[in-house]
C-alpha cells in the first residue's frame, strides 16, 4: 500500500467480525499453522456487550489507539493537564481511535465524554471513540460526526480529572495498549495487536470475505437444500 492512511482506509471496508476472523487466522499462520486452541485458547481481542455503538448512522471507526483513565466525579482524585492528552493525540499519526476508561469510584455515573471534547478530538485527527463510561451531548456530537461507543447516558459529570495518557488499559474486557489499531462498528471492537503486520491481516480480511460471501452465494441458490449444501460446501 501507499501509505498508511491507505491501509486504513482499506480496513474500514471490513466488519469488526471480519477483521476478529482475520486477525486469529493471521495469528495461526504466524505460528507456523498452529492451531490457537492448542496455545491456551483463541485469544480475546474484542469487546464486550457493555460496549456499544452510540451512534451507529455514523458508521464504523479505525485507527490507532490512544488511551485516557478519568475520572468524572472525585474530587480527590490526582488531575493531570488535559493538554498533556490533547498533544499526545495532535502527535500521533491518524487515522486514530480515542479509548477512554472511567476509574471513578462510581464509574459511569458522570458523563466523561460530550459535544465539546467530540471537536477537539476530531482537530487531533480522532476518527472514533470508545469509552467505558458514560457519555452525554449525543446530538452534538453526532453534529460533530464523531463515532462513539460507550456504556451507556447521562447530563452531567462533576470535577472530570485526567489521570493517565497512553497506558495500557482494559476496556469492556479488553486489553488496549497504545499502537493498538481498533476496528469499531455496531457490533462493537475488535483489536488488531500493534505487534500484528497490517498488511497480512487485510490480506486474511480479504481471504474470509471472499470465502464467506462465497458460503452465502451457495446456500441462496434456487433449490438449495441442506442435504445438497453437505455435498458441495
Amino acid at each position: 500500500m501507499g501509505n498508511s492512511s491507505d491501509i486504513f482506509e482499506a480496513l474500514k471496508e471490513f466488519d469488526s467480525a471480519t477483521i476478529f476472523n482475520a486477525v486469529i487466522e493471521d495469528m495461526g499462520a504466524s505460528q507456523g499453522g498452529a492451531e490457537l486452541e492448542g496455545k491456551g485458547g483463541i485469544p480475546i481481542i474484542y469487546t464486550g456487550p457493555e460496549i456499544r455503538s452510540l451512534l451507529p448512522s455514523l458508521g464504523r471507526a479505525v485507527g490507532t489507539v490512544v488511551t485516557t483513565e478519568v475520572t468524572p466525579l472525585d474530587p480527590d482524585s490526582v488531575a493531570i493537564p488535559w493538554g498533556e492528552y490533547y498533544d499526545t493525540l495532535d502527535a500521533t499519526p491518524g487515522p486514530i481511535v480515542a479509548v477512554m476508561k472511567d476509574v471513578d469510584p462510581f464509574p459511569g455515573r458522570g458523563a466523561c465524554f460530550g459535544d465539546g471534547m467530540a471537536a477537539v478530538h476530531r482537530l487531533c485527527g480522532v476518527t472514533g471513540a470508545v469509552v467505558e463510561g458514560s457519555v452525554r451531548d449525543l446530538a452534538g456530537i453526532e453534529g460533530v460526526g464523531l463515532p462513539i461507543w460507550g456504556s451507556g447516558v447521562v447530563p452531567g459529570h462533576g470535577v472530570f480529572n485526567l489521570l493517565s495518557v497512553n497506558r495500557s488499559i482494559s476496556v469492556g474486557g479488553l486489553r488496549i495498549n497504545p499502537g493498538d489499531v481498533l476496528v469499531a462498528d455496531g457490533d462493537g471492537a475488535t483489536k488488531i495487536p500493534r505487534e500484528s503486520d497490517l498488511e497480512a491481516v487485510l490480506a486474511k480480511a480479504r481471504e474470509v470475505s471472499e470465502r464467506e460471501q462465497g458460503g452465502q452465494e451457495l446456500m441462496r441458490r434456487p433449490g438449495m437444500t441442506y442435504a445438497r449444501y453437505k455435498e458441495l460446501a
